[in-house]
């Protein structure tokens, strides 16, 4: 069966269906799943119709909703055609487009149009999309509510870029005062500035003069005041990539106070430590950044425990120049990580060393995301009536991450040359095959996500 072809059937020898891993045959209408068959028996379906995967892996596509595709405006640095790719190349089925780094940036309800253009018909796997609060754009966010956006992120410290400026602490209030009642939620890249003693500066290509100019307490101030004004509002918050384990006290006594309040981690931080960290390999560079090993795996338990809610990509992509590779210099380069397409990879490679099981996975990964979004009506599990979004692959089989395997524009990424455990075969859209052991569908088969009055619509 090749790409692009309407599967009615996948039969497999496993087929991960709750926390059991089992022969079944996943069943296949207009795009849901219609039945799930305990057994290997296909009944009347055409045989040139079922997609039979032996002993692959079957489980819930991948649901990452924290991926920065930079089109309109920087689409030398990433676009849909080639984020999307890479996203079906990895085993995801929905991802949740940032509203920064494009020009411009999704933060009225005309440049959310202007996005939804820019993605007709590029877009390989089912893609929804954030809004931004900035400074100035309140009366945007309730219209941006009904035009479809999944919720909304702000910073708490510059963005790294000059169209989409952090809020202050009287923006924060209104925005929270017009979200509440709406369901909707707000996401914080959460850092914020200290007054920092000064000293001597460090060698700015050596990575620990990076880490030392973006502390722990950064971290856990902007924490602090994202989790007083959850439990003030009770509006829905929700940390992004969370790298420092200092702050999850609070995030603790938050979550227990009844505040509701998600986290995220995100693949770099739980699989790079920055004693590891080369100098001048500014590819490794992020923001928060990669801590150390001690830090890691407090994150690691913290998701084992319940107090980090899911995993995320963050695909950060940008040109190469923009990493400044040549000088090395960590302060000068971009922050940002190219990850997409290997996250479940990434995840597995590690958690199945710590205990986590594949049910873990889908619970992290896809299902946890899915609901932050209010996607979870149709993406992130294996039930009837949901999407036929699904990931066949093998997670016991390594292989190599080759430059020549990439699928992102730019190819940078500090996986490169890394083992990782967990190889995609296929991936399922809405019952379509739009990936093939490194083919694609010729049409990108994709739909946009966007909800309304509390369901999910498809608009082509």
């Amino acid at each position: 069966m090749e790409p692009g072809a309407s599967v009615r059937a996948v039969r497999s020898q496993r087929v991960l269906c709750g926390d059991e891993i089992r022969p079944a045959v996943i069943l296949i209408k207009d795009g849901k799943i219609e039945n799930i068959l305990h057994g290997v028996d296909v009944g009347l379906v055409a045989s040139a119709e079922v997609l039979d995967v032996g002993e692959h892996l079957v489980m819930p596509g991948i649901v990452d909703c924290h991926v920065h595709v930079n089109e309109p405006g920087r689409t030398s640095w990433e676009g849909y055609w080639t984020a999307t790719r890479a996203a079906a190349a990895g085993g995801i089925t929905t991802i949740v487009d940032m509203p920064l780094n494009s020009i411009p940036p999704t933060t009225t309800v005309g440049h959310l149009r202007e996005k939804m253009r820019a993605a007709a018909g590029q877009c390989f796997v089912d893609t929804a999309f954030w809004g931004g609060v900035i400074p100035g754009n309140q009366l945007e966010l309730r219209p941006m509510v009904q035009a479809g956006v999944v919720g909304f992120k702000c910073f708490l410290i510059h963005s790294g870029v000059d169209e989409f400026p952090h809020v202050t602490h009287g923006d924060l209030h209104s925005a929270l005062q017009l979200l509440q009642g709406t369901d909707s939620v707000l996401l914080f890249h959460a850092e914020r500035e200290i007054h920092q003693p000064l000293g001597d500066s460090g060698d700015p290509c050596e990575y620990s003069t990076f880490l030392s100019s973006r502390p722990d307490v950064m971290e856990t101030e902007a924490i602090r005041m994202v989790t007083q004004l959850c439990q003030q509002y009770q509006v829905r918050c929700h940390i992004v990539h969370l790298s420092s384990a200092q702050p999850l006290q609070l995030i603790r006594a938050a979550k227990q106070a009844g505040a509701p309040l998600t986290v995220e981690t995100t693949h770099h931080y739980l699989s790079l430590a920055a004693e590891h960290i080369p100098p001048g390999a500014t590819q490794f560079k992020c923001c928060p950044p990669i801590r150390d090993t001690a830090n890691q795996e407090l994150l690691w338990a913290a998701l084992k425990d319940g107090d980090i809610d899911m995993v995320v990509s963050d695909h950060s992509p940008c040109t190469p120049d923009l990493k400044r590779l040549e000088s090395g210099d960590f302060t000068q380069a971009w922050g940002g990580i190219s990850s997409l397409q290997f996250g479940l990879p990434l995840f597995w490679t590690s958690a199945c060393k710590k205990g986590f099981s594949l049910a873990d996975t889908v619970r992290l990964l896809c299902q946890r995301t899915a609901r932050l979004c209010r996607l979870d009506n149709q993406k992130g599990s294996l039930h009837p009536g949901y999407d036929a979004d699904l990931v066949i692959w093998n997670p016991d089989k390594e292989f190599e991450v080759k430059e020549g395997d990439i699928h992102h524009k730019n190819k940078l990424t500090p996986y490169l040359g890394r083992t990782l455990r967990g190889e995609v075969y296929a991936t399922l859209v809405r019952g379509r095959l739009v990936y093939k052991q490194g083919s694609f569908s010729q049409q990108a088969l994709g739909t946009h996500l966007l909800l309304s009055h509390g369901c999910t619509q498809a608009s082509l």
